[in-house]
């Protein structure tokens, strides 16, 4: 076991919240992101507890898994919906309806980081209305959403957003493969984007989940505009924001470091476990 520590019994851990059960938690997908909220669920977070996991190599997820301190289930994606009241989506967006669709259908909570693929398909947000079910969006690597949200209750004039990142995050990318960009070998900061959030999660879906979650907080896809720069001369993921509003004029900056991915940055898993904790939480910091 972890840290010396054996497994608390079901009976020691409903006594710790008062007699409730906790919420069992479920994961799809062991990547960077996946893998460090795991982690973090099974040191313990209040109310809750790691039940099961989703990966394409069910070898290699039991693997990764093997010195939990509670024994944690790997399934396929669509099964995680009857095993867990929470279910956290930290997988390719090519595997999000098979995450999304049973968890919202069941009428549970879905915490998602494929916030692109919200845009591409609406009609998860009216199934959840119908069934009960919540799709919660992490901060992300992108801070400041709270004070969008919050403008957003008045009248936001205008939403702009500038990404630069570098070029080996950039690798892949759709919009570079469909335009023939090669950036493997720039010198300078290259700009390959300038166009609406919904464009631009289009032509990097693996890179731009920051900028469908701007557009959810604010006024939607078509009018968040996005700027998004190849850098050879940078190491982190930055972000630039200006809001324009009747209640104030946010200017938002952020410069994440990069994961073991290095499309992703290392604050969205922390981001992730941020949200968990604040769950069933006594005291909530932040709207």
């Amino acid at each position: 076991m972890q840290n010396g520590t054996s497994a608390k019994t079901a009976i020691a851990i409903e006594a710790e919240h008062g007699g409730q059960q906790p919420a069992t938690v479920a994961i799809a997908g062991l990547g960077a992101i996946g893998l460090k909220v795991a982690r973090a669920l099974d040191a313990g977070l209040p109310g809750l507890t790691l039940v099961a996991v989703a990966s394409r190599d069910h070898q290699r997820a039991r693997a990764q898994i093997e010195d939990f301190q509670t024994p944690v289930m790997v399934v396929s994606p669509g099964r995680l919906a009857d095993i867990a009241d929470i279910v956290v989506e930290c997988a390719p967006a090519n595997v999000f309806r098979s995450v999304a669709d049973p968890t919202i259908e069941a009428g549970k909570k879905l915490v998602t980081i494929s916030v692109g693929a919200l845009l591409d398909h609406p009609e998860l947000i009216s199934n959840a209305r119908r069934t009960g079910g919540q799709i919660i969006v992490p901060t992300g690597a992108l801070l400041g959403l709270d004070a969008v949200t919050a403008a957003a209750e008045g009248e936001i004039f205008a939403v702009r957003m500038i990404s630069r990142k570098p070029v080996a995050g950039l690798l892949g990318a759709p919009h570079l493969t469909s335009n023939f960009i090669d950036i493997e070998n720039i010198k300078t900061p290259v700009l390959l984007f300038d166009g609406t959030a919904r464009e631009a999660v289009k032509g990097f879906p693996a890179n731009l989940n920051v900028a469908a979650a701007l557009s959810l907080a604010g006024i939607g896809a078509e009018k968040t505009r996005l700027e998004v720069w190849a850098d050879p001369n940078i190491d982190r993921n930055i972000h630039e924001i200006v809001v324009e509003a009747d209640s104030a004029r946010i200017t938002l900056k952020i410069e994440n470091i990069p994961s073991e991915n290095p499309k992703t940055g290392k604050i969205t898993a922390l981001s992730i476990i941020a949200l968990l904790r604040k769950l069933n939480s006594p005291v909530r910091v932040g709207t």
